[in-house]
């Protein structure tokens, strides 16, 4: 055990020395969450992804986008085409044909494609195959126009040139419309400003084509994402990567609660238990003393304990939730029953600047917040909420008492893991000012603890992939369900579960 808080203020430094150990996975800058281990080197991609997505096969596609693109656009631009050829008769027949596939285009846009997986994803897929086309199609259309001021003949006068373009935008905006549905729809990481910017400025000329691509691209990147966690789990459904010998708890942080319709760890219990993990939640206070709330987990993993018969249970703890979980092992004698204890940003070394903040603001302010807040929360689950405590318990000074009256339980595993923010700029409020704040104070955070406090037992190293974002205290335990680029949250915790099996726990 580390013997005090200077020591630990090295933590990054002591993390990187394992890195040829068993956490090398976890300190080495990630990239494309697509690798067995969810950690790829920056920039490159995992043998698997590309055996999935050889070369021929993006061709095949970028064919088959290239060719529904031409008759796209041959549909689009049937007067022009009708005045330049005179097919006569045949005319009808080449415009009901395209008519009949630009029908059949908007009801299956991904018809041949990419088109894996469940219906949201299919819904995704083919609003993003509009979106191309809508793009592709702008670019056409200007190369057509150009095409006809040089090459114009007889016959095609402005009102057919009027005319033609008319049915272009009028036919386009049914493929816009369709696209944007789709993607409005089924998307879960198209930002509400976005979609009020795309919805609002669609009409203005460049901008609705920087907001198209912008919007294709989130589409596409999201649909990516889903294809290869899904094809990952398919590969791997047998192997039950996650089942391991006692089953998990996981412990919330401070200021929420286990609710059943918001869960606390998003995505991350889903893919953890469609790889075989068996999961039972801490639900503890949203905000007590670090004692209380301990006294509270002791009860759940008896309860646990004697309903299953597993005699141990895996606890994996984020933020207070660790310091909570590491109190009813070593002070209430809940050691027996657990095998191991993962920490996951967890201030073990408190936050001195929740002392000082504390410090500075009035008593009678303090005193009307925890009313407000124990008054709120009350009406939300908790039985016996206890904000100010809950937050003096996460002081620097609070947690260096802890950390002299907690020792390390015998043969319990102890391990922890944090991340850091690249910049104010790299989460939205309050973890923006809780970076601003912590900074000049502690330096690197996530937003609300600093790595130097994050070490605890067996360090696995400090996540930050390589990219402007870094990652939050909420996004590593995918509070927000957005994905962050380079990191996949939800394999991070399979990998983590993955490694206690290997150890037989």
């Amino acid at each position: 055990m580390t013997a005090n808080r200077h020591e630990s203020a090295n933590a990054l430094k002591v993390g990187r020395k394992g890195l040829n150990g068993p956490a090398h996975w976890l300190c080495q800058a990630v990239s494309d969450p697509i690798s067995k281990s969810g950690i790829c080197r920056h920039g490159e991609k995992s043998r698997k992804e590309r055996a999935d997505h050889p070369p021929c096969a993006n061709m095949k596609l970028y064919a088959l986008r290239t060719l529904k693109c031409a008759l796209l656009a041959m549909f689009l631009n049937l007067p022009l085409i009708c005045s330049f050829l005179k097919l006569g008769f045949a005319e009808v027949a080449i415009g009901a044909a395209l008519s009949l596939f630009y029908i059949y285009f908007n009801v299956k846009p991904n018809a041949g494609g990419s088109a894996f997986g469940k219906l949201r994803m299919r819904v995704l897929a083919g609003g993003y195959e509009c979106l191309w086309a809508v793009f592709a199609l702008y670019a056409v259309e200007a190369v057509v126009y150009i095409a006809v001021a040089f090459l114009a003949k007889p016959g095609i006068g402005l009102p057919i040139a009027l005319g033609n373009l008319a049915m272009f935008f009028s036919f386009l905006a049914v493929i816009l419309i369709n696209g944007t549905v789709r993607v409005f729809a089924s998307s879960k990481q198209a930002s509400l400003i976005l979609r009020i910017a795309f919805v609002m400025l669609w009409w203005v000329p460049i901008l609705n084509l920087i907001l198209l691509k912008k919007f294709a691209s989130t589409a596409r990147k999201e649909y990516k994402f889903l294809e290869s966690s899904s094809k990952r789990n398919i590969d791997r459904k047998h192997e039950q990567v996650c089942k391991t010998k006692y089953p998990l708890l996981m412990v919330h942080g401070i200021f929420f609660r286990d609710w059943k319709n918001f869960n606390y760890w998003g995505r991350i219990p889903d893919e953890l238990e469609a790889n075989g993990a068996v999961i039972f939640y801490g639900n503890q206070q949203s905000s007590a003393s670090v004692e209380s709330c301990a006294e509270e987990l002791k009860a759940c993993i008896e309860k646990i304990v004697e309903e299953t018969g597993c005699e141990k249970v895996n606890i994996i703890a984020h933020s207070k939730g660790g310091l909570d979980s590491r109190y009813a092992v070593s002070a209430l004698g809940m050691g027996k029953h657990v095998a191991s204890l993962t920490t996951i940003n967890t201030p073990h070394w408190g936050c001195n600047y929740a002392r000082k903040l504390m410090e500075l603001i009035p008593e009678k302010m303090v005193g009307a917040l925890d009313h407000a807040y124990d008054a709120l929360f009350s009406k939300l689950g908790d039985k016996s909420p206890d904000f100010l405590n809950g937050l003096v318990d996460l002081t620097d000074v609070e947690c260096e008492k802890l950390n002299k009256e907690l020792p390390d339980y015998p043969g319990v595993l102890c391990q922890s893991v944090g991340s850091k923010m690249a910049s104010r700029f790299s989460s939205p409020f309050p973890l923006n000012l809780g970076y601003s704040i912590i900074k000049p104070l502690e330096g690197d955070n996530d937003g609300l603890v600093s790595v130097g406090s994050m070490e605890w037992g067996e360090f696995l190293g400090i996540l930050a992939p390589k990219g402007k974002k870094g990652i939050s205290h909420a996004d590593m335990i995918d509070l927000t369900r957005k994905n962050v680029e380079g990191f996949d949250v939800s394999e991070f915790y399979v990998d983590l579960v993955q490694r206690l099996k290997k150890r037989g726990l």
